[in-house]
């Protein structure tokens, strides 16, 4: 953050996150984010037609309790829905259907930050502008919506960045949200303030169209500095509380409107929807029990059964794909040393062809144990079991087949690896004379040129220690 021992900094984040569901939240218009034709999946409910009658998604109230569960919030036995007056032309019936006094889930809390609340709304139409005009697409219009607000404890960037991909890792694993906010289905606003007094929060600013948890991070940043600034030069009073809008382009805020209270927008419960009493309506307990392993649970799991680095973990939470083939992987080797140098193979070598060739793919599990256990033994160097493993992750074979067929096996054969030395140390005079000169390093040139001759199957210590030996 920008540094200063006189200023204290105060974030709270507002989190929205569109949930998977097969039809929106009050009618049976299809939930698709992937729709391109405008206004296609609509109906008279979600467009306000008169007459009309909502119905609540059942699938939707399930899922945030899930997510109340997994936080280690309660479960409101009573809640309901409520009218949140406001006309903007995305919103079909001047008001939105949301929650206010009685949310789902209260309390909970995510790496270290409290969780004051989660609750249950329906999403807005999408607008579009040009210099022709304006457009509204009503897609979107009554999505079911997740709304997840922090309490203001967050006093750091990287807290704010970490809370929130981690958040959308829960998500994730919990089956309630693909979360991907390029898409916008999961939008972050950053609530912050900047005091004199840590005893007293400042008054706040709300950021809205951040489109990335970077530039959520941005965001925060330059509102502090800018507080902070109009602070130092005399101008508090221009510090009000507003809705800001994050420019990505200009990479700075700009005021949009005065940021509205609770009263504002008259709410008042809707009386077309039933009241709800949860803890009637769905096994709460049955449902806490089937929740999946949660990322913090595998991550402590991992650390305790594999004991391989945090960074490895965190390429098996990211992706479960891989995690699932890594722990089955783990129980062919048992080996815990033998488990850490696959780990080492898959984050680093795997992950990195996968990134350059879309053609790669996780190989057999036997294969893959095979070639790890070779390592293990000696029979092949490092460096030929990354060109083996290139190899098998395009197309799937033995390892121990491809070392074969191709003169891979390491040469532990001390007379014929003396005399392949003899012969690059009579073609490097100058590296030798380097070398006795007390250039070390030199060693590995030479080391190489042999490493090249037996196409990265001589043993390396092997190697170092007779140059060493004929070099005296």
């Amino acid at each position: 953050m920008y540094m200063s021992d006189k200023y204290y900094t105060t974030i709270g984040l507002e989190i929205h996150v569109e949930l998977n569901t097969l039809s929106k939240m009050f009618c049976g218009c299809k939930n698709d984010p992937d729709e391109e034709i405008p206004n296609k999946n609509i109906c008279p409910v979600c467009m306000a037609h008169p007459g009309t009658l909502p119905v609540a998604n059942k699938k939707a109230i399930e899922n945030v309790i899930k997510v109340g569960l997994a936080l280690g919030g309660n479960i409101a036995d009573f809640s309901e829905f409520d009218r949140k007056n406001y006309f903007y032309p995305d919103i079909p019936k001047a008001y939105q259907i949301s929650q206010y006094k009685y949310p789902i889930v209260s309390g909970g809390h995510l790496l270290g930050v409290d969780i004051t609340r989660v609750h249950l709304e329906e999403d807005t139409a999408t607008s579009s502008h040009s210099n022709e005009g304006s457009l509204v697409n009503f897609n979107r219009a009554g999505v079911p919506l997740m709304e997840l607000v922090t309490e203001p404890c967050i006093h750091d960037t990287d807290t704010l960045s970490a809370f929130a991909h981690e958040l959308q890792t829960l998500l994730r694993y919990l089956n309630v949200s693909d979360a991907n906010i390029e898409k916008g289905q999961m939008r972050v606003e950053v609530n912050i303030s900047v005091s004199t007094d840590p005893n007293k929060l400042g008054v706040p600013t709300e950021v809205k169209n951040i489109g990335s948890f970077r530039s959520a991070v941005k965001a925060a940043l330059y509102e502090q500095k800018r507080m902070i600034d109009l602070i130092e030069e005399g101008k508090i009073g221009e510090i009000v509380k507003e809705t800001r809008g994050w420019d990505d382009a200009k990479q700075k805020t700009i005021s949009q409107r005065s940021k509205e209270n609770a009263e504002d927008y008259r709410y008042f419960p809707d009386p077309d929807l039933p009241k709800m009493y949860l803890h009637k309506a769905f096994d709460i307990e049955k449902m806490r029990s089937e929740l999946p392993e949660l990322p913090e649970a595998k991550r402590l799991r991992y650390r305790n059964d594999y004991g391989i680095k945090d960074e490895d973990i965190e390429s098996y939470i990211e992706d479960r794909e891989l995690g699932a083939w890594f722990e089955n992987l783990a129980t062919v080797l048992s080996d815990q040393t033998k488990i850490k140098t696959a780990s080492n193979y898959i984050t680093s070598d795997y992950l990195g062809l996968k990134k350059s060739n879309l053609e790669v793919r996780l190989p057999d599990i036997k294969n893959f144990a095979e070639l790890m256990n070779m390592v293990a033994d000696g029979m092949i160097s490092s460096r030929v079991a990354k060109d083996i493993l290139a190899m098998i992750v395009i197309a799937d074979e033995s390892p121990m087949k491809i070392a074969t067929e191709k003169d891979l096996i390491q040469k532990n054969d001390e007379g014929a690896l003396k005399e392949i030395a003899k012969i690059v140390i009579d073609a490097n005079p100058v590296v030798v004379a380097t070398y006795k000169g007390g250039k070390e390093n030199a060693l590995m040139s030479l080391v190489g040129q042999i490493m090249k001759e037996t196409k990265g199957s001589a043993n390396p210590a092997l190697v170092q220690k007779i140059l060493k030996e004929l070099m005296v």
